[in-house]
């Protein structure tokens, strides 16, 4: 959500900012129907002000007896009081547009994001790790003969329909490993505190996290009117809503293991092979809720975080900030990290760490307040991936594939595989 005062006091800046991403000059019809709005306030004031003044007089008038004068009067505060209520009215609808149409329009991107029309514009900000050399021919995650045993699309599609797995034995162990290091390690080296929250919410927090009003469709929503998480980066970030904090209690650091569920609309025909893209799975997310003068820190902060997870599994990856044209709805800057799976002889996404500034805090009204006092200000939130289980799962399968079909599973695993650090060909850890 944008604040409207800074659209009145630099109109064209606020269109130059929205051009960066592609869009369209929206500041003017968003002030003329600011105007129309402030209009019909100050006419409502204007109007009670009447009514209040007439009020006082109609006493007066009957405690002289001048009946004429009185029932002028009594008609024309029953008419103020009907002209009031009517502007008002007005006004509460021309407010709930105004809404409506600052909701839908995108955060305005950090001055450091570079321009750019889509991902092959977004600029590489660093690598790490050694691609593997294979002396036979890369398979993707869903070919390793050690995975096909635990890796069941087919009675998956049986139960719910297209792009939905059923993991399996020794897969599944490792899937779920892989949630529990990633947990461990924001907990016990990142020091986040792990929540167990709903996936099931309210309007309220889809909008307060700006998934609504824009972005219905990508989500699933119950027939009672609850919506299934698209990331726990709604229930983390939405527990700060409508509160006002102390500075003294900034940052809050969370982070939560939950089934997401995505929709996928418009994506139809994109990586359908193997569980790339899915309407259902998991994911290890991170939110940081704080103090607007930390925000580009704390950022950096979460963004190695995600990596160090990578580096711990030995997984290679690289890091791309993302361009104007490429970034979330409500994102002021975002970095990617992007994990190199040799099946596909490519790297591809595993996490996005994204600062929103204050555009979701306004639309939760979450606020701080100075301990050096002065009026409360709106916090920033900031979330990330740390990271999609189920493209960790395929990066650290492809990655240590090896000729006789087994995988060499990462040494940090071990703890949690009963020591086990093979995948052997026949589908068991060894």
């Amino acid at each position: 959500m944008h604040d409207i005062r800074a659209i009145r006091d630099n109109p064209a800046a606020f269109d130059a900012a929205l051009a960066r991403r592609g869009d369209a000059a929206v500041s003017a019809p968003v002030l003329a129907l600011d105007e129309a709005r402030r209009g019909k306030i100050s006419a409502a004031e204007a109007a009670q002000a009447e009514q209040n003044k007439a009020s006082k007089l109609v006493g007066a008038a009957k405690a002289k007896g001048d009946e004429a004068e009185f029932e002028r009067l009594r008609a024309l505060v029953s008419d103020k009081k009907a002209e009031v209520a009517a502007m008002q009215a007005e006004a509460k609808e021309l407010d709930a547009q105004l809404a409506d149409m600052l909701a839908r329009i995108p955060n305005i991107p950090a001055d450091d994001v570079p321009d750019g029309a889509d991902e092959n514009d977004n600029v590489e900000v660093r690598s790490w790790g050694d691609k593997p050399t294979f002396n036979f021919t890369a398979k993707e995650h869903y070919e390793i003969m050690g995975v096909i045993p635990g890796m069941d699309f087919e009675t998956a599609a049986k139960i719910s329909g297209a792009r939905f797995v059923m993991l399996k034995g020794a897969v599944a162990r490792i899937h779920r490993a892989l949630a529990q290091f990633m947990v461990d390690t924001h907990v016990d080296h990142n020091g986040l505190t792990e929540m167990n929250t709903p996936v099931l919410v309210r309007d309220e927090a889809m909008y307060g996290t700006d998934k609504l009003p824009k972005f219905g469709d990508d989500s699933y929503q119950t027939t009672n009117g609850w919506w299934l998480v698209p990331t726990s980066e709604v229930p983390l970030t939405y527990t700060v809503a409508g509160e006002t904090l102390d500075e003294g209690n900034l940052p809050k650091r969370y982070t939560a293991h939950t089934l997401c569920f995505r929709s996928e609309a418009g994506s139809a025909g994109r990586d359908t092979a193997g569980m790339l893209r899915q309407h259902q799975f998991e994911k290890v997310e991170m939110v940081s809720i704080v103090h607007p003068d930390h925000s580009d820190d704390e950022q950096q902060r979460m963004l190695r975080c995600a990596e160090d997870i990578l580096e711990r599994l030995g997984i290679p990856y690289r890091t791309v900030i993302l361009c104007t044209g490429d970034m979330g709805f409500g994102a002021r800057r975002t970095f990617d990290i992007e994990a190199w799976v040799p099946g596909q002889n490519t790297y591809r996404e595993i996490s996005s760490v994204s600062t929103t500034g204050d555009f979701q805090a306004r639309r939760m009204n979450a606020r701080f307040k100075p301990e050096a006092g002065g009026k409360p200000q709106f916090v920033h939130t900031l979330n990330g991936s740390g990271l999609a289980v189920g493209r960790c799962l395929i990066a650290v399968l492809e990655n240590g594939q090896q000729a006789d079909g087994s995988v060499k599973l990462p040494q940090v695993l071990a703890p949690y595989l009963g020591g086990k650090t093979i995948l052997g060909a026949d589908g068991k850890l060894a």
